[in-house]
C-alpha cells in the first residue's frame, strides 16, 4: 500500500534552516516525480518544489523559494527530503509531499501525505 509521511516541521525563526521529510512506503522513491506543495493561511495550495525521476533528473522549484530551498532524495531511506534555508515569514504553511503519476515534473499530482506544519517566527 503506498503511503507518505511527512515530518520535520515545526518552529524555525527568521533565516534559520529546517529540514522537512517525507518518506514513502509501497514504491521506490525514485521511480516517478515527487512534489512538495505547502498551503498558507488564508491561501490557496501551492507547489513548492519537484523532482522528476532518477531517469529524467529535472528539479522544479517556485521562484520565491529558489535559491533557499532544496529538494533531494535518498534512495537508500526511500524518502524525499525539503531543505528550507533562510527561511522567511512567508514560507509559515503546511507541507504536502506529493507523487506524480509520471516521470517528470508535468505538475500531476496523485498520493498525498498529511502534511507538517512549519512557522517562522521574527
Amino acid at each position: 500500500q503506498l503511503q507518505l509521511v511527512e515530518s520535520g516541521g515545526g518552529l524555525v525563526e527568521s533565516g534559520g534552516s529546517l529540514r522537512l521529510s517525507c518518506t514513502v512506503s509501497g514504491f521506490t522513491v525514485d521511480r516517478y516525480a515527487m512534489g512538495w506543495f505547502r498551503q498558507a493561511p488564508g491561501k490557496e495550495r501551492e507547489r513548492v518544489s519537484c523532482i522528476s525521476s532518477s531517469g529524467d533528473g529535472k528539479i522544479y522549484y517556485e521562484d520565491s523559494v529558489r535559491g533557499r530551498f532544496t529538494v533531494s532524495r535518498d534512495k537508500a531511506e526511500n524518502t524525499m527530503y525539503l531543505l528550507m534555508n533562510s527561511v522567511e515569514n512567508g514560507d509559515t504553511g503546511d507541507y504536502f509531499c506529493t507523487t506524480n503519476p509520471s516521470y517528470y515534473c508535468d505538475g500531476k499530482t496523485d498520493y498525498w501525505g498529511r502534511e507538517t506544519r512549519v512557522t517562522v517566527t521574527s
